[in-house]
């Protein structure tokens, strides 16, 4: 970049700079430039997570009831359930994840939150089923095992049947 142009770009002379200019700018200023995109649009982000959720209430035959954001029993705290299952005097806690990350972070979140609502006893985890989720459950099922006993398919036939799961568990929609 020309000292000319750097000083044209410098005092906002050239209105709608190329991402090429911005990045030779900063370069001539022994400046690394980076980029970061960021979603446009509606601000509602969640639509994966709402058809995932719609997945697993299909799974659940009567007597069982599903509710949404079940939000946690103490006052002032804003953590939520991303739903909750109940049948028969017994309920199960949801917690959908469309995409799965640091898996020990998850487990604690979860953990925590069983921890702070005396109503939990159990979570049924349900992940969209994704090459990359099935790839993580591969890699760290044995590490979640403790926390979430149960596999999908255990899960899927209590649920069919109008049962809440007998204990939590994972299960990929």
């Amino acid at each position: 970049m020309s000292p000319a142009q750097l000083g044209r770009l410098e005092h906002g002379h050239i209105l709608r700079p190329s991402i090429d200019q911005v990045f030779r700018a900063a370069s001539a200023l022994g400046l690394a430039g980076t980029l970061r995109l960021f979603p446009s649009g509606s601000p509602v982000r969640d639509a994966g997570q709402l058809a995932l959720f719609g997945r697993f209430e299909r799974l659940t035959a009567t007597p069982l009831r599903v509710r949404r954001e079940v939000t946690l029993p103490i006052a002032g705290d804003l953590r939520a359930w991303d739903g909750m299952i109940v049948g028969d005097g017994e309920r199960a806690f949801i917690e959908a994840e469309m995409h799965l990350g640091d898996t020990q972070a998850l487990a604690r979140r979860i953990e925590l939150k069983l921890r702070d609502d005396p109503r939990a006893r159990m979570v049924i985890l349900v992940v969209a089923r994704s090459a990359h989720n099935r790839w993580v459950l591969l890699e760290h099922r044995g590490a979640l095992r403790g926390q979430f006993p149960l596999d999908g398919a255990a899960i899927a036939r209590s649920l069919r049947a109008g049962r809440v799961p007998p204990a939590g568990g994972i299960i990929a929609l």
